[in-house]
């Protein structure tokens, strides 16, 4: 650190240091009563307390510079991943190695500041040869160089890996964004051995019952030409498929499509075995286990109606292009003995009948309260219509029937009609709707509402009522055959009346969660190497969510093993991490209790078991030395890692950096030459005041 006047100070100097000597000059010229020696003395205290105070009037600038020395950091990336430590190349000293690789960092630690990590599927600091990383992501490695040792002097970069990266981006694209040579140790073994695995599987975590999905699995040989295998799919432990495959060329890629039956509710686990070859380098490869849960998405359908009619046929062919949706048409005498509870979704075509045929039934589904689609026409029974439901009421004089034509409501956003097929309904034929008085409750939501000849009315033609939770829909017509022949007229290539039921349908039956206690994750599959998140909510009699009761968790896995757990308390409801699990199907069920009352919630997810590092048994000795060439650095083999620290210390620009920091701070700041001035004013007094001076 050095210290100085800048600019004009020593100017400002000079003429506070001619003030200082003229004052003193001046107070002892002329004083007999003090010998030479005491009076030269005064004088030049004087000269001094009275420069500094001037001085200080000033207020000159001091200009500090310090010098900061920044040695070069060595960084040291060692690979811990499974892959390092399966395949290795031959007469590979393991010990030897670890040895080494300290020499080396404590070698280094001399002249540089050495920091050493290992990396695989995370990052962490230090040296660790257990080589139990799921995964090997060295661009996550070259980002914490970035992110920690920004605006520091990096000098060199020591990668020991064995170039087999399965996660995160190439680090070829990393190393640019890093100004230092990066020297690689090629670890593993780089010549091809004999292998067959399974190097991918493509399915869909979820699937319908009863479908038939296909999942494709890529197998790959190595160094097996002529040989055989047999690929072997298992559901549960039973086997559901098997295929024989014919080995041809060392390097032997086939995608294999096998299709799969989805016959059972709930996570269904499913094994995939390839056949080992003799002398096969491994054979933790050859195997693969994947989850996948079959939900049962169809909603059944009934539709209910005293007499055949066109539009029954238009309906049924609608709901029934969604695979998911199973639709069952009940006429006449059919409807009594129907039974509606074991329906997700009612269509009550023109019922109440003017017959009352269907009065028992309508009995039977009051009691339900299930979601219910009211189509009304001319045979419908408007007075019984009126008493089954309290959301419409239609006041007819006399049952005869007038034309109504669909004109879109603002405002719809329960589900998309799309513009061309808004301009498809406003060209349609009319519906039949009984004449009279309609009055809906405030809240329903219109789809259309209802124009008679050019003049458009409030009054709704299709929509939706939401009664705590019970939805309901209403046509105010029929006709809906007439649409059909309508689009046919227009030569309309989709059909915009099939998406319409499609979608009111699919509203209608979508049921809201109204459950008091939710325990869920935050997925329904996850990766071995990450971490199983919970949430929960709790709601009290107001449907408002609180947090003052206490939430356990009990988690089981395949064998049994019950894992116990509490949740913590966020804002407005709970949250968990139980950290990573060793994969496989597990179930949880979540406990609380609120004012008495006891709740549970439960699900299932399960755990995939990565087999990345299996997948490729091959070092890429060839990407390292792409790596070492492209940042100016060099490729080493695991015997001659030592040289390393001498190719670092011969390298001229891995050196010291100095950084000169430049501050200016004004000089009445400096505290202790107050302390001087006061001194020196206090000794010269003292010693006048001892002589007889005033």
């Amino acid at each position: 650190m050095n210290g100085f006047f800048a600019g004009t100070s020593i100017l400002y100097f000079l003429a506070c240091l001619a003030l200082g000597v003229l004052y003193a000059w001046l107070l002892y010229r002329g004083n007999k009563n003090l010998n030479k020696k005491l009076q030269y003395g005064l004088t030049a205290i004087r000269i001094i307390a009275v420069t500094a105070i001037a001085w200080l009037l000033f207020a000159p600038l001091i200009k500090t510079l310090n010098y900061t020395l920044d040695k070069p950091v060595i960084i040291i990336g060692q690979d811990n991943s499974l892959s390092v430590g399966q395949v290795k190349a031959v007469g590979f000293d393991q010990k030897l190695y670890e040895q080494s690789l300290k020499i080396l960092q404590n070698k280094l630690s001399d002249k540089y500041e050495v920091k050493a990590y290992n990396f695989g599927d995370s990052v962490a600091d230090g040296f660790n040869f257990k080589n139990q990383g799921k995964l090997t992501d060295a661009s996550a490695f070259f980002q914490k160089i970035r992110d920690e040792y920004t605006n520091r002097n990096i000098g060199a970069i020591v990668l020991a890996t064995d170039g087999i990266f399965n996660h995160g981006g190439n680090p070829l694209y990393n190393i640019n964004q890093i100004n230092a040579p990066v020297y690689t140790i090629a670890l593993g073994n780089s010549i091809p051995k004999r292998d067959v695995l399974i190097a991918n599987v493509n399915y869909n975590n979820i699937v319908y019952l009863d479908d038939d999905f296909t999942i494709e699995v890529q197998v790959q040989a190595f160094q097996s030409d002529g040989e055989n295998t047999a690929l072997t799919i298992s559901q549960n432990g039973v086997k559901v498929d098997q295929q024989n495959i014919a080995i041809s060329g060392n390097s032997f890629v086939k995608n294999i499509p096998v299709k799969l039956h989805a016959g059972k509710i709930g996570i269904q686990k499913y094994t995939i075995q390839l056949n080992a070859l003799q002398n096969e380098i491994t054979t933790k490869n050859n195997s693969q286990t994947f989850y996948v849960e079959v939900i049962d998405g169809r909603q059944k359908v009934l539709m209910a109606a005293v007499a055949p009619h066109p539009d029954l046929s238009v309906l049924k062919e609608a709901i029934s292009l969604n695979k998911h949706y199973e639709v069952k048409l009940a006429l006449a005498d059919e409807l009594n003995s129907t039974d509606p509870s074991k329906f997700d979704l009612i269509v009550l075509y023109q019922l109440p009948d003017v017959q009352n045929i269907s009065s028992a039934f309508l009995q039977k589904l009051t009691a339900l309260k299930k979601p219910t689609w009211y189509i009304v026409g001319a045979q419908s029974n408007v007075n019984a219509f009126n008493q089954i439901q309290n959301q419409v009421n239609l006041s007819s004089a006399n049952g005869s029937l007038q034309e109504i034509y669909p004109d879109i409501a603002d405002g719809f956003t329960s589900f998309n009609l799309s513009e061309e097929n808004k301009k498809h309904f406003s060209v349609f034929d009319p519906l039949l709707s009984p004449f009279g008085r309609l009055t809906v409750n405030a809240s329903a939501i219109p789809v259309f509402n209802q124009r008679v000849g050019k003049v458009n009315t409030q009054q709704p033609l299709l929509f939706f009522t939401n009664e705590n939770g019970l939805k309901a829909g209403y046509l105010m017509g029929e006709g809906l055959w007439r649409w059909k022949l309508s689009e046919a007229e227009n030569e309309i290539p989709q059909s915009s009346l099939n998406d319409l039921i499609s979608k009111t349908v699919q509203y209608l039956s979508v049921k809201d969660d109204k459950r008091r206690f939710k325990v869920f994750t935050s997925r329904s599959a996850y990766d071995e190497n990450e971490s199983i998140q919970f949430n929960g909510t709790l709601y009290n009699d107001s449907y408002q969510p609180v947090n003052e009761s206490e939430v356990n968790l009990q988690l089981k896995n395949d064998s049994g093993k019950v894992f116990n757990y509490l949740f913590s308390k966020t804002e407005n409801g709970y949250q968990l991490d139980v950290g990573t699990m060793p994969a496989g199907n597990y179930s949880y069920t979540a406990s609380t209790s609120l004012g008495g009352q006891k709740f549970t919630a439960s699900g299932r997810f399960y755990v995939n078991a990565l087999i990345a590092e299996y997948q490729q048994t091959t070092a890429n000795h060839q990407l390292l030395y792409t790596i070492s060439k492209q940042s100016d650095g060099k490729l080493f083999m695991p015997a001659d890692l030592l040289k390393i620290a001498d190719e670092i210390l011969e390298n001229e620009n891995i050196k010291t950096i100095s950084y000169e920091n430049r501050k200016y701070d004004e000089l009445i700041n400096i505290k202790w030459l107050f302390g001087v001035i006061l001194v020196l004013l206090s000794v010269e007094w003292f010693l006048r005041k001892r002589n007889g001076e005033l």
